[in-house]
């Protein structure tokens, strides 16, 4: 890898991003596109909403250089393409006035066959197009549920791409992991500490995506032990919304509608936005850090350090919730919704 191409692509994502971001705005702005305080929202400001179409322009602006200087890949990173716009698309749209539930499954799960068909175009196994399929259906909807405070979604985003570009180390997979987490970073500014505008379903939606074709791509043909570890980067996202879904669901709440139930949520009304994204990160960056240091160990050690995690996660978030969950955001006694 040349460092002056990886400093160059790196800064002009970064950069892109946040002038896309600027322009999203003011597009915002303009158009009313605004996120207003509720019982179901995080933020006390009115704030606009969609600034993640920029990210999703750079990853796009990205797969088409790449596609220009290998056209050999061109195939893949087309239907990544596709999938990306319609995930992003079906957000952008929901961005403006809201959509149900079903179309925008329908429309994930028709991403996540698309990326797959370019996955088996480029030789991919069932194993890795069950996986990149199971990715792109949850990672999604897990980035757009996770998407309640300033920061945590697009941080984590960067953190998880990162990561991947290191597993990846070379290739395609890797120069769109760079760009992922250059994007993320640029938007960065414009959400946290204060959130001058959101990602909107644009964005998380595009991120969860992306994020998945990344784990996917990077997990081609590779050894279970690399499978299982690239889960790890976007555990505390898994475990968190898993186990909050998991919740409404034995309280018998419409566990498909807004709320504000999350582990972090319920943090962050005690703690404030800012330490809690940050209090995210570092267990990410811990998770991550002990993915890349458990590489050349056994498949056994991995699944045993991963359930370790995993309890340990459960633990978190069990103790978060039954300390900072207050009275107006706990399901009623009878187990309807409110």
């Amino acid at each position: 890898m040349d460092p002056g191409e990886f400093w160059a692509w790196s800064l002009a994502a970064l950069g892109l991003a946040g002038a896309g971001t600027w322009l999203a705005r003011a597009y915002a702005l303009r158009r009313q596109l605004i996120d207003l305080p509720g019982e179901r929202r995080s933020h006390q400001a009115a704030t606009p909403r969609g600034g993640g179409i920029a990210i999703v322009a750079v990853l796009l602006a990205a797969m088409a250089w790449l596609a220009w200087r290998a056209p050999g890949d061109a195939v893949e990173l087309g239907f990544m393409a596709a999938g990306l716009v319609l995930v992003a698309g079906v957000g952008w749209i929901d961005d403006h006035r809201a959509l149900p539930a079903l179309p925008r499954l329908l429309t994930h799960v028709l991403a996540a066959v698309l990326l797959c068909v370019g996955l088996w175009h480029g030789g991919a196994g069932p194993l890795d197009l069950l996986t990149a399929f199971l990715a792109v259906v949850v990672l999604t909807n897990v980035w757009n549920f996770m998407d309640g405070i300033n920061g945590i979604a697009a941080s984590q985003a960067a953190l998880a791409a990162a990561v991947y570009a290191v597993f990846a180390g070379e290739g395609l997979a890797f120069w769109l992991a760079v760009a992922l987490a250059a994007a993320a970073i640029g938007f960065l500014p414009f959400n946290f500490p204060r959130a001058r505008i959101f990602l909107g379903d644009v964005g998380s939606g595009g991120l969860g995506y992306m994020l998945a074709a990344l784990l996917a791509a990077v997990g081609l043909g590779a050894p279970m032990p690399t499978r299982l570890l690239l889960l790890w980067p976007v555990s505390v996202f898994l475990l968190d919304a898993s186990l909050t879904l998991l919740s409404r669901m034995l309280d018998g709440e419409r566990w498909w509608q807004p709320h504000t139930r999350h582990a972090y949520q319920a943090w962050a009304r005690r703690r404030g936005h800012p330490r809690v994204t940050a209090a995210y990160a570092v267990a990410t960056a811990g998770a991550s850090a002990a993915a890349l240091a458990l590489r050349s160990f056994s498949l056994l050690v991995i699944v045993l350090c991963y359930a370790a995690l995993l309890a340990l996660g459960g633990m978190a978030w069990t103790l978060l919730r039954d300390r900072c969950m207050d009275k107006r955001h706990a399901p009623p006694r009878d187990g309807q919704p409110r």
